[in-house]
């Protein structure tokens, strides 16, 4: 009798337990250790979600399957700065989450400790419910459609260029946001669909009848491995910055600026984060990649 209330007082305290690990929204908390705590103790674990993207955060197709890419490279090279500069060791443990809404909403309801790789733009709207880090990228996003669509030669004619396409958007991104606005402005019957992956944007637009935003680093991509995009330069739209995101209120922040100042003279302007983006995006998309982050020097 003892014995069989024992196990079922620690059943319903196991049951507790996993409640907690959930957020109000019943996404699970991912959960790591603060800076004030790590840096006292000398060594310390850190979590880091990631959406997988290709030369951002992905495994290869090999049998090992190592996880790898510009972001990746990223936080490693912070844990390995943090040892050398604090001698703090830290170990990283990387948790992989397709869906960029609940990557968002995973990162916002977590504690110290956690930080999300997804390429991530940096609002200030944004800035009320996460922590970002520095910029590591100034991105373009552009605007494309199938290859045998006319070039549109201003945003005031995409009524008729675009009359027989829907908008595609990327579900919770700022590429959806730009479909609202341009349908608020010149496309008042635009039919907008959405889609879960930059990889699904791209089959959809070359099948025809969609067009879309999407990241420039994307679109190069596509067209190097030949699929029949047509990129409309007048709806470019440069400025954003991709940051690290961490729960709001980490007291990573801080650690993360300093790293960003110092690390290599300076992370952007480094040739070691050069080479990782030409390593991983290749030198067209690297070089474009440096000259917004010149530009966003003069805004």
């Amino acid at each position: 009798m003892f014995r069989l209330l024992s196990i079922l007082l620690l059943t319903l305290a196991l049951g507790a337990c996993q409640t907690d690990e959930r957020g109000a929204d019943g996404d699970a908390v991912a959960h790591g250790g603060s800076w004030q705590s790590i840096s006292q103790e000398g060594q310390g674990e850190i979590r880091v979600l990631y959406v997988p993207a290709r030369g951002w955060a992905w495994r290869g197709e090999d049998e090992e399957g190592q996880l790898s890419g510009v972001t990746v490279t990223l936080m490693r090279d912070f844990v390995r700065w943090v040892g050398e500069t604090h001698d703090v060791r830290l170990g990283i443990e990387f948790e992989e989450e397709q869906d960029w809404s609940r990557f968002y909403r995973r990162v916002v309801n977590s504690e110290e400790g956690v930080f999300g790789i997804g390429n991530v733009t940096i609002t200030e709207e944004r800035r009320e419910e996460l922590a970002f880090s520095p910029p590591y990228v100034y991105n373009v996003a552009v605007l494309i459609t199938v290859d045998e669509v006319s070039e549109l030669s201003e945003m005031a004619n995409s009524d008729q260029v675009f009359s027989d396409l829907r908008g595609l958007g990327f579900a919770g991104t700022l590429h959806e946001e730009r479909l609202e606005r341009l349908k608020e402005r010149s496309m008042p019957d635009l039919a907008i669909d959405l889609a879960e992956s930059n990889d699904e944007i791209l089959e959809r637009v070359a099948e025809g009848g969609h067009f879309a935003w999407i990241d420039a680093y994307n679109f190069v991509r596509a067209r190097e491995e030949g699929m029949p995009l047509r990129r409309h330069p007048v709806g470019d739209d440069p400025g954003e910055a991709f940051g690290v995101i961490m729960p709001h209120g980490s007291d990573w922040e801080a650690l993360m600026e300093e790293y960003f100042q110092n690390a290599h003279g300076g992370l952007l302007q480094s040739d070691f984060w050069q080479q990782t983006l030409e390593d991983y995006l290749g030198s067209e998309v690297s070089a474009l990649l440096m000259a917004a982050a010149e530009e966003s020097k003069t805004q």
